[in-house]
This record gives C-alpha cells, sequence and structure tokens, in this order.
C-alpha cells in the first residue's frame, strides 16, 4: 500500500489499566475515504482502540499517525476535530436539537447555522425534528442527531463506536443507510465498530476483527472467514 493512501496507521499499540492488558499490540491501517468495519466479542477492546485514535486516553506504548504524523504531535483539539469519536450512547444536551448540533461548534468558537442545518440534513433528520426537544427523540432520532453533531465539525474521519446500539431493529438499516449516504457524499474515513457480522459486511470496504486485545485477522469483505474471530 502507498503510505500516502493510508490515513490512519497504528503501529504495536499497547493499553493496559493497571496490571490487565486492553490492547496488546494493534497494528492495523486505514486507507483515505474507506469504511473498515472492526468486529470482535465484547471486552476484545474495540472501543477502547476508538479512543486512543483521537487521543482520549494515551496508549502506553507503539505509535498512532494521522496522516503520516504522529498523533502526540498534533494539538489534542484539532485532532478531535479532525477525526470525530461518536461514542455509543448518544447523550442529548439539554435544549433542542439544533442547539444540541450547535454546542460543539460555539466550544470551538466557530458560528455557523447554515452548517448545523446541512449536517443535520445529511444525517438524515428530518426537519420537522429540528426545534424539537432533543430529550426527547426516540433512539434512533438521538443517533442521528448525534451523527449530525460529529460531522458539523466537518471532520475528516469519523470513529463509530456501535452507531446503531439500541435502535429500533427495524430501523437499523435505515439508520446505516443515512451514515453510509452522508460518508459517502462527504468523502469521510471511518472506523465503524459493530459487534454483529452481518452489519460488518453491508457497512464496510474491508474488515478487521479483534480479540482479546490483538487484530486477529484483516480482509476485504467478500469472502472474508469468520473461523476464529469470536
Amino acid at each position: 500500500m502507498n503510505p500516502s493512501d493510508i490515513h490512519i496507521g497504528l503501529k504495536g499499540v499497547k493499553k493496559s489499566y493497571g496490571k490487565k492488558e486492553i490492547l496488546r499490540g494493534i497494528d492495523l491501517t486505514v486507507r483515505r475515504g474507506e469504511i473498515l468495519s472492526l468486529v470482535g466479542p465484547s471486552g476484545s477492546g474495540k472501543s477502547t482502540l476508538l479512543r486512543c485514535i483521537n487521543r482520549l486516553i494515551d496508549i502506553d506504548s507503539g505509535e498512532i499517525r494521522v496522516d503520516g504524523k504522529d498523533i502526540r504531535k498534533i494539538d489534542p483539539v484539532e485532532l478531535r476535530r479532525r477525526v470525530v469519536l461518536m461514542p455509543q450512547n448518544s447523550v442529548m444536551f439539554p435544549g433542542t436539537v439544533m442547539e444540541n448540533v450547535m454546542t460543539p461548534l460555539k466550544i470551538a468558537g466557530i458560528e455557523g447555522e447554515k452548517r448545523v442545518v446541512n449536517a443535520l440534513r445529511d444525517s438524515g433528520v428530518p426537519e420537522e425534528l429540528f426545534h424539537r426537544d432533543a430529550e426527547k427523540l426516540s433512539g434512533g432520532e438521538k443517533k442521528r442527531v448525534a451523527l449530525a453533531r460529529a460531522i458539523a465539525l466537518r471532520p475528516e474521519a469519523l470513529l463509530l463506536d456501535e452507531p446503531t446500539a439500541g435502535v429500533d431493529p427495524k430501523k437499523v438499516e435505515l439508520i446505516e443507510r443515512s451514515i453510509l449516504d452522508m460518508v459517502k457524499k462527504r468523502r469521510l474515513t471511518v472506523i465503524w465498530v459493530t459487534h454483529d457480522t452481518e452489519q460488518a459486511l453491508r457497512v464496510g470496504n474491508r474488515i478487521a476483527s479483534i480479540k482479546d486485545g490483538k487484530v486477529v485477522k484483516v480482509g476485504k469483505k467478500d469472502g472474508f472467514e469468520w473461523e476464529g474471530v469470536y
């Protein structure tokens, strides 16, 4: 792979809490503009890995690079605007949907109601919800608002931690389609964490499986062998 094609690269990444090893030497590359499905059982280190990539937590050893630059040499605030994490729990701030999406922009000192509206539309949020109390939304609606909140920052990459967790099963593929359409439109690089192998096949260009803190398999989704992954 041409080094210029690598958007996010990890080499020998380790992270422990006390005596418990969570990540035990992760090697992984994500190409610019691709969606990498990251699968694995609960407790395998998927969420920890995402949090390390945008420095919500620091690694113990190894190296993580974004656009070829060690993330430890990138200002953390800048990094988190460029590589945005959408956590599993879509916590809403008090206020309307519009106010929720505006909040991170205000924190960053950015003005732009039009930017908020575009982010909401790209995330598939109906306009009749724009001025609704965000805390009264359904689980699926909250996921879309959280997605809009993330892309309003105009990131280069998204780290999606179980983005359809807690969503009505009948609406999961609808949420997936909203995300995929938005990602394609904005040409984003994505790491999509899921425990659902069928979802991993639907959304990813490639699949990486992680088990006990180590990547055990990486490959194209066509013909991906699941044996040994779980």
